[in-house]
Parts: structure tokens; sequence; C-alpha cells
């Protein structure tokens, strides 16, 4: 069965940090790409981050460029998402997505399947 779980949310002053993590099983996760999202209460979803399959690259949104590192570990079947430097505006549900088509983030293809999400808090 397909599933990704998310954890390492928490509350954390501004300028901390945090390291969110994206496990997945039922699939190979090298195989994939795989995102990280947002949503702020009373905000429309936003992409964070994305990784190619394979490893091949990533992309950000300007919103997080040099302060969020995407990652995986395809040893644990792991995706991590480490945020430095947080601000209050980043304060938002993360979840994390694969898409079971296109082997590039810029791919023209939805995201399937996603986590329950986790709870991100910066305190200013």
């Amino acid at each position: 069965q397909l599933q990704l779980v998310e954890s390492g949310g928490g509350l954390v002053e501004t300028g901390g940090s945090l390291r969110l993590s994206c496990e997945v099983s039922g699939f190979n996760l090298d195989n994939y790409v795989i995102g990280w999202f947002r949503q702020a209460p009373g905000k429309e979803p936003e992409g964070v981050a994305c990784i190619n399959s394979g490893g091949g690259g990533a992309d950000y949104a300007d919103s997080v460029k040099g302060r969020f590192t995407i990652s995986r570990d395809s040893a644990k079947n792991t995706v991590y998402l480490q945020m430095n430097s947080l601000k209050s505006e980043d304060t938002a549900v993360y979840s994390c997505s694969m898409k079971t088509l296109g082997s590039r983030c810029k791919d023209p293809y939805d995201f399937d399947y996603s986590g329950q999400g986790t709870q991100v808090t910066v305190s200013s």
C-alpha cells in the first residue's frame, strides 16, 4: 500500500531550524518526483520544494530559496526538508506528495498522493 507519512514539525522561534521527514512505503522512492507543499490558514496551498526522481535536481519556491533544502535518503526511503532561518510567514501545515507520472518536477503531471501533513509554527 502506497503511503507517505510526515514528521518533524513543531514550534520554533524566528531564525530557528527544523527538519521535516517524509517516510514513504509501498513504492521505490528513487523512481518518483517528491514535493513538499504548505498551507497556511486562509491561504492557498503553496509548492515549497521538489526533488526529481533519481535525485537529479530540485526546485524551490522563491520564498524559501537559500533557506530550505530538499534531499532524499534512498536507504531509509525518506525525503527531508531542512528549513533554516525560519520566519513567521513559514507557519503552515507542511505535507509531502508524489507524482506517479513524470521524472522531473517541471513535468506537467499532478501530484497524486499526499501525506496527512505536519504543523510548523514559527513564533515571532
